[in-house]
């Protein structure tokens, strides 16, 4: 897939999965079915802040939509390229430069099976989502961005049918995982 072309009717609005369901992050932790609802009935969409790389001084955009599907947590936004860093983003991302996402939250519920290396986070107060280089959950990613008119395009590294991604290289540890 060939990345995107600038193109000035680019709205800057953005899809994505910021979290898998039942798949193990490079922390090795999974995010239950369920683990975001009361964070989404409590805050909505406008109480997550959309940053840059987990910095809680670049806030890049605004979450319009946030809500958990069967295969995890999707996110529809718009990145404020009135912004310096919001313009740099929306270029990143149709360079294919970047895709990455990631969810910085605390822990509020979770399960360690005895034996397991493995920790099932049940209840989880999302506080942000960023839009990262290296994602600590590899297919966590912005799948497409939106135009004003024409189709929506795809991003490199997007999901694919049968809720698999391409492969990406893995990149060191950089989510914001309480």
């Amino acid at each position: 897939m060939t990345p995107i072309r600038a193109d000035p009717s680019d709205t800057g609005l953005i899809e994505g999965y910021a979290s898998l369901f039942q798949v193990a992050d490079l922390g090795h932790d999974i995010v239950m079915p369920g683990a975001f609802t009361d964070t989404l009935r409590r805050k909505g969409a406008q109480g997550i802040r959309m940053l840059w790389q987990h910095d809680p001084a670049e806030v890049i955009g605004t979450w319009l939509d946030l809500r958990e599907t069967a295969l995890g947590l999707h996110v529809r936004g718009t990145l404020n390229t009135q912004v310096q860093r919001g313009r740099e983003a929306l270029a990143l991302l149709r360079s294919g430069a970047i895709n990455g996402l990631s969810i910085g939250f605390e822990t509020k519920g979770s399960q360690h099976p005895r034996g397991s290396a493995l920790r099932r986070l049940t209840s989880i107060d999302l506080w942000e989502i960023s839009l990262v280089t290296f994602p600590m959950l590899p297919q966590a990613r912005v799948h497409a961005l939106k135009r004003r008119h024409g189709p929506t395009l795809p991003l490199m590294g997007s999901l694919r049918a049968g809720g698999s991604r391409s492969s990406a290289p893995h990149g060191p540890r950089g989510s914001c995982r309480a």
